[in-house]
């Protein structure tokens, strides 16, 4: 097993479990994919940026972080660097290897930011600067699998444990993808 260092979780194992199984959408969820056959935590590394975007006459600064894997999986925003009391040391074998080199990560977060600045209005951007230097964090991503189904059939429902919300086809295919490996 590995220590890593963990943003605090927002959703225990109880929860998660509620989250997946309770209420009306768990009913038609059990109906559609079957039971709930297990769940499971796994950290997800991320690589963690102090990023300043000018535009115009504004500058601001903020930390991103976006995931060591594929860079596939949504950005992660900050006020400031993460300190101790938001993160925790957890020993698991439950995460994916970081794979994306620096250079690929760097380019994939300059273009999530763009799309997000192009989306907000883009007439209103006038020279966008965006510079980002990578942070020496180890930072990791608390989810919560679902594994539902019957027989060899097994379907995923993720849970991102920090935001407290369940995630789309985006991080399924993501974490399937993982399990496949």
């Amino acid at each position: 097993m590995v220590t890593i260092h963990s943003l605090k979780p927002n959703v225990n194992r109880a929860e998660a479990i509620e989250k997946l199984c309770g209420g009306i959408a768990g009913l038609v969820r059990w109906v559609q994919s079957g039971a709930l056959r297990s769940v499971a935590d796994v950290h997800v590394p991320y690589r963690l940026y102090q990023v300043e975007i000018s535009n115009a006459a504004s500058r601001q600064t903020s930390w991103f972080a976006l995931d060591a894997v594929s860079g596939s999986l949504d950005l992660y925003q900050f006020d400031r660097m993460p300190d101790e009391a938001e993160l925790v040391q957890v020993e698991t074998r439950n995460r994916p290897e970081p794979v994306l080199e620096d250079g690929q990560a760097l380019r994939l977060l300059e273009d999530k930011l763009r799309r997000v600045i192009f989306h907000t209005g883009f007439f209103r951007i006038r020279g966008l600067r965006i510079r980002a230097e990578l942070v020496s964090l180890d930072l990791h991503v608390p989810y919560w699998i679902g594994f539902f189904g019957s027989g060899e059939s097994v379907r995923l429902r993720v849970i991102d444990a920090v935001r407290r919300r369940f995630e789309g086809a985006k991080a399924r295919a993501f974490f399937e993808s993982w399990l496949r490996g």
